[in-house]
């Protein structure tokens, strides 16, 4: 992907120094957070909602990416590479981040009449949110209740290592999905009512393939990096997901949908752009 090495954006808060968030970390008892997240994640957005309100005392859940299987923490290696610079200037993948972030948000803002700003934080380990304290185990997640994105670097490096997904654009489109999800909070279409979470989920992966249409008339897109986002959007479908960790395949349990779902959904607004994800 084509993009501004030099960039810095304002909308992304950087955390990762701050360390994990009080209560995670640093060993002895206590609930075993993380697992406990993990495991609210099998049921979406609404069983996060859960999680949190339990262990959170708060009321509402996030939205996660990779919320149908639950993504594996980060090892301790992994997060110690990924604290912020000591000089407080962004590294790559962060101003890369941000980047990708201003670029979609730019997009939406002009084909959304009415798209309001989200903001990003990075985190090490677990955060604070509106939503609660969540942990990295939960994946990249969006809290509607700050509107806001929540991501652990080290996710990246899970997202390639384990789940088979590298490349710049399969990136992007982590970040393009939770920002559809904002779009979604702000039209009113996360968290209200009886939502079936696979429609939600592929209508944020739709929403990252029309900005990935966008960016492919702007000269953003390089040639192999619509098949790293088919990759990505396969590669973390619920079957496939189930298929490598519990080794059965499980339809009554899925969230985000098939590896074929969330790969079409991509494809569809890829094609059809924004007018194609069913946004009225």
């Amino acid at each position: 992907m084509r993009w501004d090495k030099g960039y810095r954006s304002s909308n992304v808060d950087d955390r990762r120094s701050d360390g994990p968030a009080r209560g995670f970390g640093g060993g002895g008892g206590g609930l075993p957070i993380g697992s406990i997240l993990m495991m609210a994640s099998r049921f979406g957005w609404k069983g996060i909602l859960v999680a949190l309100l339990v262990v959170g005392g708060l009321y509402y859940g996030g939205s996660g990416l990779c919320s149908g299987g639950g993504a594996p923490a980060p090892t301790p290696t992994q997060q110690v590479q990924q604290k912020a610079p000591a000089n407080g200037q962004p590294d790559e993948l962060s101003a890369f981040v941000g980047f990708v972030l201003d670029d979609v948000q730019n997009t939406f803002g002009k084909q959304l009449n009415g798209y309001e700003l989200t903001r990003l934080t990075l985190f090490r380990e677990s955060v604070n949110s509106a939503c609660g304290t969540a942990s990295a185990a939960v994946g990249p997640f969006y809290c509607p209740l700050d509107k806001r994105v929540y991501i652990d670097l080290a996710f990246y490096d899970e997202l390639r290592r384990r789940f088979g997904a590298p490349g710049d654009f399969a990136q992007a489109y982590v970040i393009a999905h939770e920002v559809g999800h904002h779009v979604q909070n702000i039209r009113g279409k996360l968290g209200r009512g009886e939502v079936n979470q696979i429609e939600t989920e592929l209508q944020a992966d739709c929403l990252a393939g029309a900005w990935a249409k966008d960016a492919n008339a702007r000269g953003l897109v390089e040639v192999g990096d619509v098949d790293e986002a088919l990759n990505a959007a396969s590669q973390i479908g619920d079957d496939t997901i189930q298929r490598k960790t519990q080794g059965r395949v499980q339809p009554e349990t899925w969230t985000h949908g098939s590896a074929a779902q969330r790969s079409g959904a991509f494809k569809k607004g890829l094609e059809g752009g924004i007018a194609a994800c069913s946004m009225s």
